[in-house]
């Protein structure tokens, strides 16, 4: 099956999409350039077949090969213990933000065990590697932004201390859904927090850039800015 589906991947590979995606991780470089539908798609026939087996021999050669192993663990058919523990296995793989975030929102098996991938989460967001962290973060933006984990996820993003980039942008990009989805819950929390200087006005960067605010609250947010 390796073979196989290193053959196709060569065979979808862009080199256009190759170097477009490489400019925007610029840390990687072993892209092929095949876009994510396609990989969408692979996955959802390696999940048809024996996808334990390919789990099992799954190669990491390329940016591509990791990305789709992640793609397999979100869509195949299993009881959710199982697939936190694929899961478990897959965050060490994670070193860039394109594999965390598609990784991420690929779970939504999450949706129907909340409680259950709440716990699993706690100890990625203390974590001391940045990836680990951002794979935590990403999953309570992703499926936990709403009225009954609301107050938890804000006290989870402000207990984060991590000096990584990735780590600061996703918790910025937390706060900031948090806010658009839950303002009245959330403004609270921007007027007192831990947050360092960086991460808090990127937070308020990301309000103000969202179509799904006015004009009058984004002049508020502004004001709010730390110098």
């Amino acid at each position: 099956m390796q073979t196989e589906i290193k053959k196709q991947m060569q065979e979808l590979a862009e080199e256009e999409y190759r170097v477009f995606s490489s400019g925007l991780l610029p840390n990687i470089g072993n892209i092929l350039g095949v876009r994510l539908p396609l990989l969408r798609k692979m996955a959802k026939q390696i999940t048809k077949a024996d996808w334990r087996e390919y789990l099992k021999t799954a190669r990491e050669d390329s940016f591509e090969e990791i990305m789709l192993q992640g793609m397999v663990i979100g869509c195949a058919q299993c009881s959710a213990p199982e697939r936190l523990a694929y899961i478990q296995g897959f965050v060490p793989k994670i070193d860039n933000w394109s594999v965390c975030d598609s990784f991420c929102n690929g779970l939504n098996f999450t949706k129907e065990n909340k409680e259950l991938v709440w716990e699993f989460l706690q100890p990625y967001l203390r974590s001391e590697r940045e990836f680990e962290i951002r794979f935590g973060v990403v999953m309570l933006l992703t499926y936990y932004s709403d009225q009954e984990y609301i107050k938890a996820v804000l006290e989870g993003l402000d207990g984060i201390r991590h000096e990584g980039y990735y780590v600061k942008m996703a918790v910025a990009w937390a706060i900031s859904i948090c806010y658009i989805k839950l303002p009245e819950e959330t403004l609270p929390y921007l007027q007192h927090n831990h947050l360092d200087d960086f991460t808090y006005n990127k937070a308020l960067q990301k309000i103000t850039e969202s179509y799904r605010v006015d004009q009058e609250t984004k002049k508020q947010i502004r004001l709010m800015k730390r110098r």
